[in-house]
C-alpha cells in the first residue's frame, strides 16, 4: 500500500470533516465555557472514531468497491438498505445543496468585488458546481490531488487566523463555567455534525484497498486532526471574546464583526473569509465524492466515461437546482442533518457489525473493534441522545444553539 495514498486519504477525511461549520462551533458552545466544550468535543470525536472503525470491521469481509448501499443489503436486508439509502441521500444532497449555495455566493462575491466583473448571482453557483463536479467525476485520485492543495492553503489561512487571535487570548475567558446545564444537550447536534466524515469511508476503502492497518491509521489520524484544530480554534475564539459577547453573536457575520471591532484588524475578517471558502470547498469535495460513489453503485453505472458522466449528473444536478431555485428548502432540511448523520454514522455501523458478528465467528485473522456489546449499546444510546436533543430544540423545550 502506497504511503502516498495513505497520506492523501488522511487529508480527505480531515478535509471533509473540517468544513465551514467549524466556524459555528464557538457560537454553538458559547454558553458551555471552554473546558466543558472541549471535553464534549473529545467525547464526540471518540464516538465518531469508534463507529468509523466499526465501518472498517464491516468492510474487511466485503469487496473493496462495496458502498453503504451494498453493505446494508448484505447484512441488514432490503429494509436496512432502504434506510441506509434514504439517510445517505438525504444528508448528502442537503449538504451538497448547502455547499453549492454557500460556495456559489462566495465565488460570485469574489468575481464581482475582487475581479471587477459584473455577473449575475447564479453565475458563481453554476461555475462553482462545475469546478467541483469535474474534479469528482475524474475519480478519487483527482480529488486527492486537488484536496491536498486546498488543505494546505486552508492550514495557511487557519494559521494566519490563529496568529491574529491568540495574542489577544485572556485566560479569564477560558475558565468560565456553563451558563445553564441544558445548553450542553443543545450543543450536541452542532458539535456532532462537525465530526461527520463517515459517508466518505467507502470511497477511501475503494481507493486504498483492504489494508486494515493503513485504513485504521487513516481514520484515527484523519479524525484526530480536526479535533486538534477545533481545540485551537476554541482557545482563540473563546479566549478572545467573553461568554456574553459570544452568546450575543447569533450569526457568523456578527461574530466576525465583534472580533473586528475588538481587534481593529481587517485581516481577521479576510482570513476568516478565505478559510471559510477553502473549508467549504474541501468539505464539498469529500461529501460529493461519497455521494458520487454511492450513486454509482446504487444505479449500477460502470466506471467508463459515459457511466461517470451519468453518475455526475445525478450527483450534482439535483442539489444545484435546489440551490438555484429553492435554497431555503435545503436550509430547513439541514436542521435534520444531525438526525440523518446519527443514522448513517452510528445506528447503521452498530447494526451492521452486530449482524456480521452473528454471521461470522471471530477468528485471529480478522479485525474486530474492542468494547463488545457494551460499547455498541453506549454508542446507540449517545445517538438517541443527539436525536432527542434536536427534537427538543425544535419543540422549544431546551434552548436552540448554532
Amino acid at each position: 500500500m502506497s504511503m502516498n495514498k495513505t497520506f492523501g486519504s488522511t487529508l480527505i477525511i480531515a478535509g471533509t470533516t473540517i468544513g465551514a461549520g467549524m466556524l459555528a462551533l464557538p457560537l454553538a458552545s458559547a454558553g458551555l465555557g471552554f473546558a466543558t466544550a472541549t471535553l464534549t468535543m473529545f467525547g464526540i470525536w471518540a464516538l465518531m472514531n469508534y463507529t468509523a472503525l466499526l465501518m472498517l470491521e464491516v468492510h474487511q469481509h466485503a469487496d473493496k468497491d462495496a458502498t453503504l448501499h451494498t453493505l446494508a443489503h448484505q447484512l441488514l436486508g432490503k429494509k436496512g438498505q432502504l434506510i441506509a439509502s434514504f439517510a445517505m441521500m438525504f444528508l448528502f444532497y442537503s449538504l451538497c445543496a448547502a455547499y453549492i449555495a454557500g460556495g456559489g455566493a462566495q465565488l460570485n462575491d469574489k468575481l464581482n468585488n475582487w475581479m471587477g466583473l459584473n455577473v449575475g448571482p447564479q453565475t458563481g453557483t453554476i461555475f462553482f458546481t462545475l469546478m467541483i463536479a469535474s474534479v469528482v467525476s475524474v475519480g478519487t485520485h483527482s480529488v486527492d490531488m486537488v484536496n491536498r492543495v486546498l488543505f494546505g492553503l486552508k492550514i495557511v489561512a487557519l494559521t494566519v487566523m490563529l496568529c491574529l487571535l491568540v495574542p489577544h487570548v485572556q485566560s479569564v475567558h477560558l475558565i468560565e463555567m456553563p451558563v445553564e446545564k441544558g445548553l450542553l444537550l443543545s450543543a450536541l447536534p452542532v458539535i456532532f455534525t462537525s465530526f461527520g466524515f463517515h459517508g466518505s469511508i467507502p470511497s477511501i476503502v475503494r481507493y486504498v484497498g483492504l489494508d486494515m492497518k493503513a485504513l485504521r491509521k487513516i481514520m484515527i489520524i484523519g479524525s484526530a486532526t480536526p479535533l486538534m484544530i477545533y481545540v485551537l480554534w476554541q482557545v482563540a475564539s473563546q479566549g478572545v471574546l467573553s461568554q456574553p459577547d459570544l452568546m450575543a453573536s447569533t450569526t457568523l457575520g456578527t461574530f466576525i464583526g465583534t472580533l473586528n471591532n475588538m481587534l481593529h484588524n481587517p485581516m481577521v475578517s479576510q482570513s476568516v473569509s478565505i478559510f471559510a471558502d477553502l473549508a467549504l470547498a474541501t468539505s464539498f469535495l469529500g461529501v460529493s465524492l461519497g455521494l458520487f460513489d454511492f450513486l454509482s453503485d446504487t444505479l449500477k453505472r460502470d466506471d467508463q466515461a459515459k457511466g461517470r458522466v451519468q453518475t455526475a449528473l445525478v450527483t450534482f444536478v439535483p442539489p444545484l437546482c435546489f440551490a438555484l431555485f429553492y435554497p431555503q428548502g435545503f436550509i430547513m432540511a439541514l436542521g435534520f442533518a444531525a438526525i440523518a448523520l446519527v443514522i448513517l454514522a452510528i445506528f447503521l455501523p452498530v447494526a451492521m457489525v452486530k449482524a456480521q458478528r452473528r454471521q461470522r465467528p471471530a477468528n485471529c485473522n480478522s479485525y474486530k473493534v474492542g468494547g463488545g456489546n457494551p460499547a455498541l449499546i453506549i454508542a446507540s444510546g449517545l445517538g438517541l441522545m443527539i436525536i432527542a436533543s434536536q427534537f427538543l430544540q425544535m419543540a422549544g423545550i431546551i434552548p436552540a444553539v448554532g
